[in-house]
């Protein structure tokens, strides 16, 4: 009776329904026609799953696609900015940008019914610059608190080629899937991030035992052609959980609309430009060894150094592989001004606010601030090292303090060129 009562009033609301709600219907219907063969396919022993992922995701999704915020580039620049991103301009735009298309693009398709063929194809991104610059964090804050779109930060490190101890480079989507809530329509729209992805670049080693030919990179050249396909728009098998068994649900998921985006810091990198850019002379043209510009760890990276894929394929990386992204993005180093900023805004601030949670009152004077900016410069880290150096001087007061003292004020100062810690 009681669904005999709804499928009733159902029947109700939808006669008494405006013209505008029955064209939007017939739109989606129409849409829905155009692209279900992206759909994604549950392999499994019975039919029930498949009818149950198809009937229940299909109406979250359209919803999930309609709601999707549209912010204009400048829009999603300055929401960067009031989060707490600080610098990076020019890779900013860029990523702002990325994200806009990205998801224009995906009303266009699953809301306007757009053909793909009519469309520009989906951008990948490869993201390069040294460490603690605020590659990771701006794909996570862009991602998942601005477009919350279904994102996940993969380490890139922890896979090998299929057959080998390690994961399995199709368990990179299981993991889309389930930041998804296990619904692989909305997967099939999300951000993928690979860090670490210098990391797998070959060692180009040639070392032959045996006469056996060449030793087999597993982490590195064998996770790059596994990428290959996943990279390109196409239909992968993807385990529904991740494990080492072959027994199990499989999906197959298109990559048609999932974005990736690689980032990772290159270290080396500038050496291979140095290498293909010089001349070997002798006498007295040759230069002399000794320090040279971009030798550190905090080196920014150029435009025309990272989009010349000559000098990342000597960094070990397929061609292939690297024709499958459409943007080089470089990242610069941090400058004093960006560390100084995100020092006060983020950094202090929550250690501020543990303080008071403790009932201390935390005062950092901006000498302190000065020198630990300096001090971050000299481990060339960038933002990442904040963090530790600050903790690092506070540690002796929070462990006599917290939980032992009801309340007072801490406070750092700059005397002689340390920093001095007093409780009152």
């Amino acid at each position: 009776m009681r669904a005999g009562k709804e499928r009733a009033v159902t029947t109700s609301q939808a006669s008494q329904g405006s013209g505008r709600h029955e064209s939007e219907t017939a739109r989606q219907l129409a849409v829905t026609g155009r692209w279900s063969v992206a759909v994604p396919v549950l392999i499994s022993t019975g039919v029930e799953p498949l009818k149950k992922y198809r009937k229940s995701g299909l109406e979250h999704f359209i919803k999930f696609v309609r709601e999707l915020p549209v912010l204009s580039p400048k829009a999603i620049f300055a929401k960067l900015e009031e989060l707490g991103y600080r610098g990076q301009s020019e890779a900013r735009r860029a990523m702002s940008l990325l994200a806009y298309r990205h998801v224009r693009r995906i009303k266009r398709i699953y809301l306007d019914g757009a053909k793909r063929e009519s469309l520009l194809p989906k951008l990948n991104m490869l993201l390069a610059g040294p460490t603690g610059c605020g590659k990771t964090f701006l794909v996570e804050l862009l991602f998942q608190h601005v477009l919350r779109l279904p994102t996940v930060i993969i380490d890139i490190t922890t896979y090998s080629e299929t057959g080998y101890v390690g994961q399995d480079p199709s368990t990179i989507l299981t993991r889309l899937l389930h930041a998804a809530d296990d619904n692989p329509l909305l997967a099939s729209i999300g951000v993928v991030c690979l860090d670490e992805f210098d990391k797998i670049a070959s060692g180009q080693n040639n070392a032959v035992f045996a006469g056996a030919g060449t030793t087999k990179d597993v982490t590195g050249m064998g996770v790059q052609r596994e990428l290959l396909k996943m990279l390109e728009s196409s239909d992968v098998v993807v385990p529904m959980e991740i494990t080492h068994s072959s027994y199990g649900d499989h999906l197959v998921l298109s990559t048609a609309d999932v974005a990736f985006v690689a980032a990772g810091a290159f270290s080396g990198f500038h050496q291979i430009v140095r290498n293909r850019a010089s001349v070997d002379r002798i006498g007295f043209g040759r230069e002399t060894p000794g320090a040279r510009p971009g030798a550190g760890i905090a080196v920014s990276f150029t435009a025309g150094e990272v989009e010349n894929l000559a000098n990342l394929q000597t960094f070990g990386f397929l061609p292939e592989l690297l024709a499958r992204f459409g943007r080089f993005v470089p990242f610069e180093a941090l400058d004093a001004q960006t560390l100084m900023d995100i020092l006060r805004s983020n950094v202090v601030e929550k250690l501020v606010r543990e303080f008071e949670d403790e009932g201390f009152a935390l005062v950092v004077e901006d000498d302190v601030l000065g020198h630990l900016v300096a001090e971050g410069l000299k481990r060339e880290t960038g933002a990442r090292g904040l963090v530790s150096i600050l903790t690092r001087h506070l540690e002796d007061a929070a462990f006599d303090s917290f939980a032992e003292v009801q309340g007072g004020r801490v406070r750092l100062s700059l005397e002689g060129g340390e920093i001095q810690v007093e409780i009152a």
